[in-house]
């Protein structure tokens, strides 16, 4: 992705099934649990790198000493961060006992995040700052053993001022700033409640029930409780996702199916998607039981964790990525002339790379069908070197754009900060025909337009290529997200600005005004979450008009060759990512009603020039 954006948590949890001394015994260390979560959370680094936080609960703990540890960062590297933390205390012991890693009662006592109960979380920030006062998981601490929660999760509420009142609370200003906070409160609230019912044995099936139908938005969420129990949940849509694997010696979840793969080598089989609606509940014996909490509604799992946010090692994930950038092949095609001698193929780094292999391999599809259909043509007017020269013909894929170590500038001045800009990619010199060749250029998704405009484009063009071809593996990103994305402000879509650009050219000011009154009387009866007004905003407009002005919106001042944008369709984004149905970003459908409470709320904060986020 050219625009860097903020996205999607990750999730990390383990729970262990055997005594320490079992762990000693058969993999050589006591530390099997932490190391395996340290490389749970590094498998799924790319979900996070704001911040990093670790709580583990002990079991069978004396009552006096302490049985719910936490650690977190938001240092440069906040996994090696928490790590090298825990393992240093371990590494300080042993400077006077050097036997010490051998006593695995004697390490439990003694290592705070030595526990059975481990998670693990990620932070991307979408809302708040990042400090480390952000970052999960957070704890809830209590006399009772049963009432110590700690949470952690992906996700975000558009709802949260509203469980504030349910649960009759003034929020501080670091509340009103954390969803996690408000989810906090709700749950800790029904934990509460029923541990009165049932003292230290909380049935958190009736927890989880009571609390997960108040929650607007999509989540996947992991909590460890005091008394042993722990969790992990998925909202009613899928919207974020989750995953488990359970044998004799673990029971372990995580955001993303190849990290468990990777850590405990598994197959895929063996990883199994926690469906929507359904938690993932263990009890303090470390049996286990998936059960559903919320009644599921309609999938809409968020098609962006298949375009760009989960890590492309996992097998479907890969091919589908392919199958995105092989439905781009025919219209490239169409917008070439079908002239493959004069195209050069690339991808703007990294994340579009395999989207890049799924268009070369349509293109080499119809050239090969050419090949097949030029040879027949010949007859027996066939020469060697004719056969040669036909077979020989290959897609020119080259190595354009490389981005950069990041640039970091202290310079104010705008002008010289755009000349700052533009350098964040290189390019390769001699790849290119000077007004000859054109250039096509895959990238995941575009959001914002900006890196292509200051960047990438200016960079391209010292190539001086015959035009520019820019091409999105995702559709036109219109729409703010509220689940988890950090995509909640209108006016930096560059598909809405287009919009409000073609209103403007067409004098068609009026439409503006009539989605604002709509909007205002909406607000007036309390309903802005029953319509999303801002579809009307494109309905003047076809999709191909919105890209031209698009690709006229990223060309830079002075670039005298065409240049053009290709986006993917909703139809084939879903025939390539079936299983993944969330599309509100593209098509504004969303799959709860905060989502068209968000967006209205977003555009009437554009319409009056307001700077902030729409939830």
């Amino acid at each position: 992705m050219s625009d860097e954006i903020k996205h999607e948590c990750g999730l990390a949890y383990i729970r262990l099934r055997k005594p320490f001394s079992y762990y000693l015994q058969k993999h050589g260390t006591v530390m099997y649990g932490l190391n395996k979560l340290y490389l749970l959370m590094e498998k799924q680094h790319n979900r996070g790198q704001d911040g990093a936080g670790v709580a583990a609960v002990k079991l069978n703990v004396e009552a006096g000493y302490p049985f719910l540890s936490r650690v977190r960062s938001n240092a440069h590297q906040p996994i090696v961060d928490i790590f090298g933390k825990i393992n240093g205390e371990v590494n300080e012991i042993v400077k006077y006992q050097k036997d010490f890693m051998n006593h695995p009662g004697l390490m439990k006592g003694h290592v705070p995040y030595l526990g059975e109960l481990l998670m693990g979380h990620l932070r991307y920030g979408t809302q708040g700052k990042n400090s480390v006062d952000f970052c999960h998981p957070f704890l809830k601490r209590d006399t009772q053993p049963a009432r110590n929660i700690a949470l952690a999760g992906n996700f975000n509420l558009v709802n949260t001022e509203e469980l504030y009142d349910l649960l009759n609370l003034n929020p501080g200003d670091f509340q009103k700033q954390s969803d996690l906070a408000a989810m906090m409160e709700v749950i800790h609230h029904f934990l509460i409640k029923e541990d009165e019912q049932n003292p230290n044995k909380p049935n958190l099936v009736e927890v989880l029930k009571k609390s997960i139908p108040l929650f607007d938005g999509g989540f996947t969420v992991g909590g460890l409780i005091g008394n042993g129990d722990s969790f992990v949940f998925r909202d009613a849509h899928g919207i974020r996702p989750a995953y488990y694997y359970i044998d004799d010696e673990v029971i372990v979840a995580a955001s993303e199916r190849p990290s468990i793969r990777t850590t405990f080598n598994v197959g895929e089989n063996e990883v199994i998607e926690l469906l929507p609606g359904n938690a993932l509940i263990v009890d303090s014996q470390g049996n286990y039981s998936v059960q559903e909490v919320v009644p599921p509604k309609e999938r809409r799992a968020c098609s962006f964790e298949r375009i760009y946010f989960s890590r492309g090692s996992d097998e479907k994930i890969y091919r589908e990525r392919i199958a995105l950038g092989y439905h781009l092949s025919k219209r490239i095609l169409e917008r070439i002339n079908y002239k493959l001698k004069t195209a050069i193929f690339s991808y703007i780094p990294n994340t579009a790379e395999v989207a890049f292999y799924g268009l070369v391999k349509g293109m080499e599809d119809y050239l090969n069908q050419i090949k097949v259909q030029r040879i027949l043509s010949w007859g027996n007017d066939v020469t060697e070197e004719k056969l040669e020269e036909m077979i020989n013909r290959k897609i020119r894929q080259e190595k354009i754009a490389i981005k950069d170590v990041k640039i970091r500038t202290f310079i104010t001045e705008d002008s010289s900060r755009n000349e700052m800009v533009q350098h964040v990619y290189d390019i390769t010199y001699g790849t290119v025909r000077p007004d000859e060749d054109t250039l096509i250029v895959i990238d995941d998704s575009i959001v914002r337009g900006t890196t292509l405009k200051e960047s990438i484009v200016r960079m391209l063009a010292r190539l001086k290529p015959q035009k520019i071809i820019i091409v999105s593996s995702a559709p036109q990103i219109r729409y703010p997200d509220c689940y988890g994305i950090d995509m909640s402000k209108m006016g930096d879509f560059i598909a809405f600005r287009a919009a409000i650009a073609l209103i403007h050219e067409r004098g068609m000011e009026s439409v503006l005004t009539d989605m604002q009154e709509k909007i205002l009387e909406l607000q007036r009866n309390n309903q802005l979450h029953t319509e999303n007004v801002v579809r009307h905003l494109y309905k003047s407009f076809t999709t191909e008009e919105i890209s031209d002005k698009i690709a006229q919106l990223i060309t830079p001042e002075g670039i005298t060759f065409p240049v053009e944008v290709v986006y993917q369709t909703i139809e084939d984004l879903h025939e390539s990512c079936p299983t993944n149905t969330g599309d509100w970003y593209f098509t504004g459908n969303y799959p709860t009603p905060g989502g068209n409470k968000v967006c209205n709320k977003a555009f009437l904060n554009y319409i009056e020039g307001k700077n902030v986020r729409g939830y």
